[in-house]
């Protein structure tokens, strides 16, 4: 039993990384069988930012050299952080590396087969179609889009092409979600009836760039490509810089953090949106010029369109004051919870113990390996190269040399989109929120959201 338990395990913790097929268990060696997997694959930056710093470039040069990845240039407009990740990469690969004005000089040069996006929120989808239709593998950044129109033409190039496209919904590749995933699916759990997500930090300086904004100057960069497809304004390097704070370059807690939370409902539910949404909040402590909500609480209602009598309630709840960095993840059906926090199933709340036992919600922890330490999730700005962000990384490595659908692919993304725009059409209205499926638009008060 014990040796079952640990081939179980091990086959979790491969599925995590796109390693897991009939008989064959993916090597270095066995990339030798594949057309092409000699060739280097040439990797370029799209936007030199935070993120990147600290956790795609760790995250990378964690595999690079076994998967024969490089990188080879960074793209950025802003010519200072440019020269920062032609600086930063050629230490790292020890080589030249490219730096390009914007993405046509980086794509007209065909200098690159990859790319990693993290720019701003509300460029992820349009960096996306740029990369596709250059021909290139893409590792984007969530959230994958902040408003729908962006959404649906994203998700209409990259289908339409044969180009690998993992959206960073780091949790998919994430050996314990992998088995709680398996676990709901089996029917073991019963049906879910509620989930409770939290995410509640205290950090004071969270999304704020003081020192970089006093740095920004127009000259500097390109205000007008920063703004993209959004309406013109003046120059403003605070929402440069400090997007997250400010719609409608970003959704703030919805796409920074609910978006990884409300990916892995869709997930384990099979379901593609919810079927309505509410929300309220404010900004209660940070009075620093922001307009993006530093509290929020949105309730979600989920099941079948054509069933209003089935289904179940989620619930996000996000304070940026007094919390304890601990975001929490717990699904209830009649039976019990698992709690993915701690691991746990356990028949707590369950109907009856007998219950409980015929559901086998006895509790046991998914899953039980040292392995499952070392991917927690982490909530600090600055995240290192932590180990499910490295997991995700590799697993589009892979997947760029297998080519095999990653772990999170682009419906992931616009399923994850579709409730981010819907929360916060709820939270700029006031009213609830729905998706029409037919036009694929979200609803407020029998109009479209825009």
């Amino acid at each position: 039993m014990k040796d079952s338990r640990r081939d179980f395990i091990r086959k979790t913790a491969l599925a995590g990384t796109c390693m897991l097929v009939s008989k064959t268990v993916w090597s270095a060696q066995s990339y030798k069988r594949i057309i092409g997997a000699n060739d280097r694959v040439r990797v370029g930056v799209v936007g030199f930012s935070d993120r990147h710093k600290s956790a795609h470039m760790p995250c990378f040069m964690n595999h690079y050299k076994e998967l024969n990845f490089d990188v080879v240039a960074v793209s950025d407009i802003w010519s200072i952080r440019r020269a920062e990740g032609v600086v930063a990469w050629k230490s790292k690969m020890q080589h030249d590396i490219t730096g390009c004005r914007n993405n046509e000089e980086l794509y007209d040069k065909k200098l690159v087969d990859a790319v990693f996006i993290s720019t701003a929120d509300f460029q992820h989808a349009r960096h996306a179609i740029e990369a596709v239709k250059a021909g290139c593998d893409v590792y984007c950044e969530k959230p994958f889009a902040e408003n729908m129109e962006d959404n649906r033409e994203a998700l209409k190039v990259i289908k339409a092409s044969d180009r690998i496209v993992q959206i960073g919904s780091q949790r998919r590749s994430g050996t314990n979600y992998h088995a709680a995933n398996d676990f709901i699916r089996s029917g073991k759990f019963g049906d879910i009836k509620m989930v409770e997500l939290t995410w509640n930090v205290n950090q004071p300086g969270r999304w704020r760039r003081p020192e970089l904004v006093a740095k920004l100057k127009e000259e500097d960069t390109d205000w007008k490509r920063f703004l993209g497809n959004r309406a013109y304004e003046a120059f403003d390097p605070r929402k440069y810089l400090e997007y997250r704070l400010f719609w409608p370059y970003s959704s703030g807690l919805p796409g920074q953090w609910m978006s990884h939370q409300i990916d892995t409902v869709h997930w384990f539910s099979g379901l593609k949106y919810p079927r309505s949404v509410v929300a309220n909040g404010g900004i209660y402590m940070w009075k620093d010029g922001r307009k993006n909500w530093d509290t929020i609480t949105a309730a979600f209602d989920y099941g079948p369109a054509n069933d209003p009598t089935t289904g179940f309630q989620v619930s996000f709840q996000s304070r940026m004051d007094n919390g304890t960095e601990n975001p929490a993840e717990i699904y209830y059906s009649n039976g019990g919870e698992l709690n993915l926090n701690t691991n746990k199933v356990s028949p707590n709340g369950g109907l009856t113990e007998r219950m409980a036992s015929a559901m086998n919600m006895k509790p046991f922890l998914l899953p039980e390996m040292e392995l499952a330490s070392t991917e927690k999730v982490v909530v600090t700005a600055n995240t290192g190269g932590d180990q499910l962000t490295s997991n995700h990384v590799r697993n589009w490595m892979e997947c760029i040399r297998s080519r095999k659908q990653p772990n999170a692919p682009v419906e992931a993304g616009y399923s994850h989109s579709i409730a981010n725009i819907m929360t916060t059409a709820a939270a700029h209205t006031g009213l609830k929120a729905t998706f029409d499926e037919a036009t694929q638009e979200v609803m407020v008060g029998g109009k479209v959201f825009k």
